[in-house]
């Protein structure tokens, strides 16, 4: 990764997938392990024949406000640039939204929820 990157971008879903980062980013992305902590793991069913295309299902990940505080879901945290980080929201669906997170590691970053 070039030393543009200047956003944490967490992901416990498609974006580890080296195919969709290939799709996305146009690059294999660098990440290390971290968990988002306070929420809970749910499926969606996505429509958008890109993003199917590209991840190869339709049944992604989605995270949603656990009622259990200590609940923690694993993933991977990315260093991105601005221009990953839109490049993101573009494949994102409108089931999610982006909100800035802490994680576990304490780093604070970018994820994308249950938008409902």
């Amino acid at each position: 990764m070039t030393d543009t990157a200047t956003e944490l971008l967490f992901s416990y879903g498609t974006l580890q997938q080296p195919e969709v980062q290939r799709s996305t980013f146009g690059q294999e992305l660098d990440g290390r392990a971290d968990a988002i902590v306070g929420f809970d793991l749910d499926y969606v069913t996505i429509t958008d024949p890109h993003v199917i295309e590209t991840s190869g299902s339709d049944r992604h990940p989605i995270l949603r406000p656990s009622a259990d505080a200590a609940a923690e879901v694993p993933g991977t945290v990315f260093s991105i640039t601005a221009a990953q980080l839109a490049a993101a929201d573009e494949y994102e669906v409108d089931d999610y939204q982006r909100v800035s997170v802490p994680l576990r590691s304490g780093a604070n970053a970018w994820v994308y929820v249950f938008a409902g």
